[in-house]
C-alpha cells in the first residue's frame, strides 16, 4: 500500500494494543485543480488535525482550541509557522511550475518528473513514540501523483528510490551529509520534543478514551454482516470476528479507521455469511479492542441485533452522512492521487 493512502493507520495493533503517539505533517502542492488550493499543509497529532495552512488564506491557523496554548511558551509560534509555510509553498509550487514547463533549460535543471496537466506533489514527515517517550521512530517521504517517489531510512541514514526517476535525486541527497544530519536530528530530537509539548497542551482531549457504540448492519438478506464501531478515541484500535473464541480471517474483510466529524473515529469489519449455516451464527461474535480500554467490547451474531437497510434506513443515512461530512483537504488530494495512478507518464520534477 502506498504511503499516500488516505491517512496512516498506526501500527502495532494486536491482541494487546500498545499506546503510541505521533506527530506528522503533510504538504500537498497541486497544478490544474481550480477548486483546490495550490498548496495545503496539515499538521496532525495522533491522527487529529491540529494545524492548517493553504495558499488561499496564506496563514497558519490552529484547528484545536488547545493548540492556542502553544503561544504561552512560544509567542511568535503562529507567525513563524506562517512564514516557514509561505516559503515551503513557494518552493513546492515553483517545482511543479518548472516541472510542467516546456523549456529545455528548465527541464535540464531538474531530476524527477516533467509533464503538463493536473498533478499532485506531496511531502510527509513526522515521528512516533510510545507513551513512555522512549526512542522515537520517524519518516520523511515524497510522493508524486499518488506514487511513492523517495523516502528517508532512519536506520541506514540513506534515501530509497522505488522509481527510476528518483535515482538522480537519491544520489544527490545521499551525498548531502548536512541534509541527512538535519533530518535525523528533526526525527530523533525536534519532532519528539514538540510531540511531548502538544500532548501536554491537549492532554484532556488527546489522552482521553471514548468508548464506541457497536452495531451489526446488513444491507439485504444476502449481504455480508458488517460490524461497525463508531465514536471511539483514540484511533489505536482493532476489530475482528471470531468463532468459538478464535479469531478468523476467512470470509472476513476489514476496513480502515476513518474519522468522524466530531473528532472521534469509526471502523468496521464484514463477515460473508453465504457459506455459514444459520444454525452456526451463535458461534460468531464481533470483538472491538481500544487502547486505554481494559476490556474488549463483544457482540454476538444474533438476528435480533442486526439493523437492516430496509428497517433502519434513517440510522444508515446518519452513518453515511457522518462520513460524507469529513472534508479534510489532504484527504481530497490523496483521493485524487489514487485516481491518478492509472494515468502515469513520468519524466522530471525536483532535485
Amino acid at each position: 500500500m502506498s504511503i499516500w493512502s488516505i491517512f496512516l493507520v498506526l501500527q502495532g495493533i494486536q491482541s494487546t494494543i500498545s499506546v503510541h503517539h505521533s506527530l506528522q505533517y503533510i504538504y500537498t502542492a497541486s497544478s490544474g485543480i481550480k477548486s483546490f488550493p495550490e498548496f495545503v499543509a496539515v499538521g496532525l497529532v495522533d491522527g487529529t488535525e491540529v494545524m492548517y495552512y493553504d495558499s488561499n488564506i496564506k496563514k497558519a491557523i490552529p484547528k484545536q482550541d488547545w493548540m492556542r496554548r502553544v503561544t504561552e511558551a512560544e509567542p511568535k509560534y503562529w507567525d513563524f509557522q506562517t512564514h516557514e509555510l509561505s516559503r515551503t509553498q513557494m518552493s513546492f509550487i515553483n517545482s511543479i511550475e518548472c516541472a510542467t514547463s516546456k523549456s529545455y533549460s528548465c527541464r535540464k535543471s531538474l531530476c524527477g518528473f516533467c509533464f503538463s496537466g493536473v498533478h499532485i506533489f506531496q511531502n510527509m514527515y513526522g515521528c512516533e513514540m510510545d507513551d513512555e517517550y522512549r526512542e522515537a521512530e520517524g519518516w520523511e517521504s515524497f510522493g508524486y501523483d499518488g506514487e511513492d517517489f523517495i523516502a528517508f531510512d532512519l536506520i541506514t541514514e540513506r534515501w530509497s528510490a522505488p522509481v527510476s526517476q528518483a535515482l538522480i535525486t537519491k544520489n544527490k541527497w545521499d551525498n548531502d551529509k548536512m541534509k541527512v544530519a538535519e533530518i535525523k536530528y528533526y526525527i530523533t530530537q525536534t519532532c519528539p520534543d514538540w510531540l511531548k509539548k502538544y500532548l501536554k497542551y491537549g492532554k484532556i482531549s488527546l489522552l482521553r478514551t471514548d468508548v464506541p457504540l457497536l452495531f451489526l448492519l446488513q444491507k439485504s438478506s444476502s449481504s455480508p454482516i458488517s460490524c461497525l464501531a463508531t465514536g471511539f478515541y483514540p484511533n489505536r484500535a482493532e476489530i475482528f470476528w471470531r468463532k468459538d473464541g478464535v479469531e478468523i480471517h476467512e470470509d472476513v474483510n476489514k476496513g480502515e479507521i476513518l474519522p468522524n466529524n466530531d473528532g472521534t473515529f469509526q471502523m468496521s469489519v464484514n463477515l460473508d455469511l453465504s457459506s455459514i449455516s444459520s444454525d452456526d451464527w451463535m458461534k460468531y461474535e464481533c470483538v472491538f479492542q481500544l487502547s486505554g480500554l481494559k476490556e474488549d467490547l463483544v457482540t454476538k451474531l444474533e438476528t435480533e441485533k442486526i439493523r437492516t437497510n430496509r428497517e433502519n434506513s434513517t440510522f444508515l443515512i446518519f452513518i453515511l452522512t457522518g462520513v460524507a461530512m469529513i472534508v479534510v483537504p489532504v484527504c481530497a488530494a490523496c483521493f485524487y492521487c489514487w485516481i491518478k495512478k492509472g494515468e502515469k507518464s513520468l519524466n522530471y520534477l525536483f532535485c
